[in-house]
């Protein structure tokens, strides 16, 4: 399990990453779990370092479902949909199941649902869902028709990574969404990417319970490159009494679990997690892609400038939250994107991280 704080003015996913990973660590989510976020917003400022879905699925049956919609200053439809009717329960152990209530925090938590805000664009003017539904960002042709084919549609590379994994933070990421927002996500799969997982609610998995968070939804406010700062809290935990993947964002609001049914190795412990920076490089033009991590700044430029992870922590057997120990970095790619670590009273355990992509010493 783990905990963190991310900030980023923008960034693009996937491929050539810059990540930290320590090497035994038990539940927790919303990294890549094994657990990996790529950068966020928060609400407050920010002190520096130093002080299977078919396409079907993807729209709503009757629309009986629908309670409201809201409309989101960046074009987004977001449809209030029952929460037992959310995608989730398609699935065949899910089916005819509810929203579970929320779990015990981990001891040493103190975060406080009540005080918290969404951070997305879409409920700047006081906007949310009524409860006993949940927002979904409605999925359009359009952005069905930016990938290779439906099947590929609100679904990752392929990657060697460990067969159950999941991950929650932010991410820019014009294929999926048609723009270039920070948006918060989730994705989960049990078999490497093969073919089993997906995006947001792209497929039935991930259950939500929160009416205030769209997930897939644009961030906002954002950091400003060399201004204003702000970071979002994550935190993923294997409740202890049920087995449930839980997954909280901001100062605590909790957004929903993935079901233990769902996996195999996870169903137990997870035995790494990963914080960091991912993009997309191909390679197909015979040279590295300018896409950026994080503001696109490397890790030395430090704070208001580089993107990082402050107050790394994780959740143990007995759900107790811990400082974060045996953290090991590693940059695939450090003339393109790297990586800087350190701790102090403020951050706790933290680390800069980030890069340009192609320039002079990353052709």
């Amino acid at each position: 399990m783990a905990s963190s704080s991310s900030s980023s003015s923008s960034s693009k996913t996937n491929k050539s990453h810059t990540q930290t990973f320590p090497p035994i660590i038990f539940p927790l989510v919303a990294f890549l779990l094994l657990v990996s976020p790529l950068g966020t917003v928060h609400s407050l400022p920010i002190v520096s370092d130093s002080g299977h879905r078919s396409l079907e699925n993807q729209t709503f049956r009757p629309q009986t479902e629908l309670q409201k919609l809201r409309r989101s200053p960046d074009g987004d439809v977001i449809d209030c949909v029952l929460s037992h009717l959310q995608p989730a329960f398609d699935h065949p152990q899910l089916k005819g199941q509810k929203p579970l209530e929320a779990p015990e925090r981990p001891k040493g938590n103190d975060s406080t649902e009540a005080a918290t805000e969404a951070f997305q664009l879409w409920t700047h003017s006081g906007e949310s869902c009524p409860e006993g539904t949940i927002p979904i960002r409605r999925i359009t042709e359009k952005d069905v028709s930016r990938a290779d084919s439906v099947e590929k549609f609100g679904r990752r590379l392929r990657r060697g990574v460990r067969r159950d994994t999941t991950s929650s933070d932010h991410e820019v990421s014009p294929e999926l969404y048609g723009d270039n927002y920070p948006r918060f996500f989730t994705y989960w799969t049990t078999d490497a990417y093969q073919a089993t997982g997906c995006y947001n609610l792209l497929c039935s998995g991930f259950v939500q319970t929160n009416n205030k968070i769209a997930i897939g939804a644009a961030i906002s406010p954002r950091s400003s490159y060399n201004g204003r700062q702000f970071d979002i809290g994550i935190m993923v935990w294997k409740d202890p009494k049920h087995g449930h993947w839980w997954l909280q964002f901001g100062s605590g609001l909790l957004v929903g679990y993935w079901p233990n049914l769902l996996f195999s190795h996870l169903r137990t412990h997870a035995s790494m997690i990963q914080f960091g920076g991912e993009i997309v490089n191909t390679g197909s033009s015979g040279y590295h892609t300018s896409t950026q991590m994080g503001s696109g700044s490397f890790a030395d430029d430090g704070f208001r400038k580089a993107s990082y992870f402050r107050n790394l922590q994780v959740v143990d057997w007995d759900n107790n939250l811990l400082p974060m120990s045996n953290l090991h970095l590693l940059a695939d790619h450090p003339n393109c994107y790297d990586i800087k670590a350190g701790r102090n009273n403020v951050w706790g355990d933290y680390f800069y991280y980030g890069g340009p992509g192609k320039n002079a010493r990353c052709p």
